[in-house]
């Protein structure tokens, strides 16, 4: 059994493959802490994208996608940037809550699992 970790940390990795599956941790905002919910979309999209890409992947497998909102309020300023985002034709299974996250900073936070 073959156990790969990607961006490895104190706490956790970024993402850990096993058998082709792909495992992604949450992704917060990075560079757009504090700001609206598309420009916090944006950078942690990006941010997949770029973990995506460093397992050998893309966004046309992820299988599928929970996204946690600080505020349903958010919830169409989210989706009008995650609708150009994803691949059409390979959107994933998602579900999309409401929850306290990490900082008051984090308006979103995105946890995926993808197939390589």
């Amino acid at each position: 059994m073959s156990i790969e970790r990607i961006g490895v940390a104190a706490r956790y990795s970024d993402a850990v493959i096993h058998n082709n599956t792909v495992y992604l941790a949450g992704h917060v905002p990075e560079a757009s802490k504090g700001q609206d919910i598309a420009a916090q979309t944006r950078d942690v999209l990006a941010q997949i994208d770029e973990t995506l890409r460093d397992c050998g992947t893309d966004k046309t497998k992820i299988l599928t996608v929970t996204i946690y909102l600080t505020s349903m309020a958010d919830f169409a300023g989210m989706n009008a940037v995650w609708d150009q985002w994803v691949a059409q034709g390979h959107t994933p299974a998602r579900a999309t809550v409401e929850a306290k996250l990490a900082s008051p900073d984090y308006r979103i936070e995105i946890v995926m699992i993808a197939a390589r």
